[in-house]
């Protein structure tokens, strides 16, 4: 299976009082969602409204990226929640970031966990349903962003909210579909030629060259590249250029 259309997004508003990492307002002139740190892996109040009002001027779909309560560890930190405290931690980041969200005239239209908590939802199903649990907490059926076949995607289909699969055009892929941890060598990939044949791939295509050299289906409606990758700005727009180019429309899936 295809996407005749795909929607391209980002983590954005990486930042912390003077600290910045992410170019913010150039990324949105690339994405179609931008996908907001809420507070907890980074992000505070300032930047989290700045970038829903920059998001909400240029039409882009504001998601909710909650994390791990992990600033020290930009939210990459394994760590153990209980699942009532994760569940109130996400709806406490979602309820946040729609008042600045609404505030910009926009709303929250997605959820995606980040860093540790999104590579722990693939397989843990007690984490997984705190996750979904914290979105149900939070009010709406909002739909969450995650890798297909993750026991996330399942707890949400459970719980009745819409699932968004998403594919990763910077990160190496393992023989089973899921991605090559950080830790390893070759997880990003930096190659800019080779970031772009990979979203194009997958995007037309459904297919990418895994770690091992495998073919392996990567099927999803969303492709994300980091914000906080060298040069970001410049490979976002090759990348979109090059989806564009090919008959891929690029706009957002809410």
């Amino acid at each position: 299976m295809t996407w005749a259309s795909i929607d391209l997004n980002a983590d954005l508003g990486e930042g912390f009082g003077r600290w910045t990492l992410t170019d913010d307002e150039e990324l949105l002139s690339v994405v179609t969602s931008a996908n907001v740190a809420c507070g907890f892996h980074a992000g505070d109040a300032v930047t989290m409204r700045r970038v829903c009002e920059l998001a909400a001027a240029k039409g882009v779909r504001i998601g909710a990226q909650v994390s791990y309560r992990d600033l020290a560890g930009f939210g990459r930190r394994s760590m153990d929640v209980p699942a009532e405290e994760l569940a109130a931690e996400v709806a406490y980041q979602i309820g946040a970031l729609e008042v600045f969200a609404r505030a910009a005239g926009s709303a929250v239209s997605y959820v995606k966990p980040h860093g540790a908590l999104y590579n722990r939802v693939v397989r843990d199903e007690e984490q997984a349903a705190a996750v979904v649990d914290g979105v149900r907490l939070a009010g709406g059926s909002l739909p969450v962003l995650g890798l297909p076949g993750s026991r996330l995607h399942e707890a949400a289909e459970q719980a009745g909210l819409p699932v968004v699969a998403e594919a990763f055009g910077d990160r190496a892929y393992t023989a089973d579909g899921s991605l090559l941890p950080r830790g390893q060598e070759g997880a990003v990939v930096t190659d800019p030629a080779e970031v772009v044949e990979r979203s194009v791939s997958m995007a037309r295509f459904g297919v990418v060259t895994a770690h091992c050299g495998r073919s392996v289906a990567v099927r999803a409606r969303s492709l994300c590249l980091h914000g906080d990758t060298p040069g970001a700005v410049g490979l976002a727009r090759r990348v979109r250029a090059q989806l564009e180019a090919t008959g891929v429309r690029v706009e957002a899936f809410v």
